[in-house]
C-alpha cells in the first residue's frame, strides 16, 4: 500500500512540474517587460518547489516501500 500511496504522489508531483512548466512558457509568450516576467515567475515558483517536494516525499515512499517488501 505504501508503494501505491509513493507513486500517486509522484504522479501528482509530476503532474505538478509539468503545470509550471506551462504556465513559465505562457508567460513567455506574453512578451512582457523584465519586472513582469520576475513577478509572474515568482509566483510560479513555489508551484514548482512544492511539486518537486510531492514528488520526492513519494519516490522516497515507494523506495521505503519496495525495501519493506
Amino acid at each position: 500500500m505504501l508503494i501505491w500511496i509513493g507513486a500517486a504522489l509522484s504522479v501528482l508531483g509530476v503532474i505538478g512540474i509539468v503545470a509550471s512548466i506551462v504556465m513559465v512558457a505562457r508567460a513567455k509568450k506574453a512578451k512582457l517587460d523584465d519586472a513582469e516576467m520576475r513577478a509572474r515567475i515568482s509566483k510560479i515558483l513555489p508551484v514548482n518547489m512544492g511539486a518537486l517536494f510531492v514528488s520526492m516525499i513519494g519516490l522516497m515512499m515507494v523506495i521505503v516501500g519496495i525495501v519493506l517488501a
